[in-house]
């Protein structure tokens, strides 16, 4: 049988081993999960801003809005004459809703693959080993109890290293804050 991923490794490694390397504490990678998540941050903004037409898909998300506040409006008033005009459009904001969420899954499929093989080398990697031990804030405000209590059920055991968090968590943090910020400078007029 062909071994289809010890090439796709060996690209990887040639691409991560060398940022890796120089990681202040390569036994404890938290620079290097911080550089990886801003590289797929990137590579997911970039797709999002060049394939979804980013005022189309703004201007759906303001008339469902709009057609969603006047819908309540409409039912707290009891103003049945009004509902029933909005229920009449209610098939034409569908087909927005459906275009909408059409435009937002076409990044998706570009960049799946690439992220999903850059997920499995970090898991195969030094990486899989890290622990960043959190500030009690953040430890706290990232919800890391519940976390680890998930992981607990799942995986049997518990967490051993007050405040530490492993390599997936740490990346997530990392993700969103690097594409909020590359968000705002590529000119998103929204988040998310």
């Amino acid at each position: 049988m062909v071994d289809i991923m010890g090439p796709i490794y060996g690209v990887l490694n040639a691409i991560f081993n060398p940022i890796l390397a120089m990681d202040p504490n390569p036994a404890n990678p938290a620079l290097t999960v911080l550089i990886i998540a801003f590289i797929v941050s990137l590579i997911t903004t970039v797709a999002n801003k060049y394939l979804v037409d980013q005022d189309a898909l703004n201007e759906r998300q303001k008339r469902m809005q709009d057609f969603n506040k006047e819908l309540r409006d409409a039912q707290k008033r009891g103003d049945g004459k009004r509902m029933a005009e909005l229920q009449a459009q209610q098939a034409e904001m569908m087909k927005d809703q459906t275009a909408m969420m059409s435009d937002q899954f076409k990044p998706m499929i570009v960049t799946f693959v690439p992220i999903i093989l850059i997920f499995f080398w970090m898991r195969t990697s030094a990486i899989h080993d890290l622990v960043v031990i959190l500030p009690t804030t953040v430890y706290w405000v990232t919800l890391t109890p519940l976390w680890h209590a998930i992981g607990s059920v799942i995986y049997g055991g518990q967490a051993t290293i007050p405040y530490g968090i492993g390599w997936l968590l740490w990346y997530m943090i990392c993700t969103f804050g690097m594409s909020q910020i590359l968000r705002k400078y590529l000119g998103f007029k929204q988040g998310f």
